[in-house]
Order: structure tokens, then sequence, then C-alpha cells
């Protein structure tokens, strides 16, 4: 999801007491059940797990997610060594 100027989405992250999520930046929900939600954010695939997870709110338009249940763990999946790296792999090619 571009925005004016060419610029991604801000992605914020916010768990309170690991059970409320709220995130934003989100481009697209891959897949979810009330034990993983595979989501695309501006800054690459986020995978959530936990227990009794429901998406309480989402909005593609405003890129925002809300969800509900114990969560477990918040991770970003690599995206196989694409263009993108940090700056020593980019200093190393």
């Amino acid at each position: 999801m571009a925005y004016e100027g060419g610029l991604s989405a801000p992605h914020h992250v916010v768990i309170e007491e690991r059970k409320s999520l709220t995130v934003s930046g989100v481009e697209d929900v891959e897949r979810f059940d009330e034990n993983t939600i595979v989501l695309s954010t501006s800054l690459g695939t986020m995978v959530v797990t936990g227990e009794d997870l429901h998406i309480e709110k989402l909005s593609l338009d405003g890129g925002d997610l809300k969800v509900e249940g114990q969560v477990d763990s918040v991770a970003y999946e690599d995206d196989g060594g694409g263009s993108r790296g940090g700056f020593l792999a980019r200093l190393l090619r």
C-alpha cells in the first residue's frame, strides 16, 4: 500500500497485557485461525501466534487491525533474501 510520495504506510504494533494487539500498516490478511494470524504489513510479513485469537477490527483502507485473545508471539518472516536487506547485506554484495 503506497501513500503519496511513494512512502509506505506507517507501521506500529501495540500489545496490551498480551490480551489485545493493534497493528497499523496492514496491507492484507493472508490467513487466520484461532491460533495463528499471518498478515502483510508495510514492513513485511508478520505472524501472530496465540490462543483464542479473534480479529475484532480490520480496515484495509486505513491499514488497521485489532486482535483479541492470548498473544504468545509476534514475528516477522524473512522475505527470502530479496532486494531488501540491511546495510551489511548491501555492503557485501
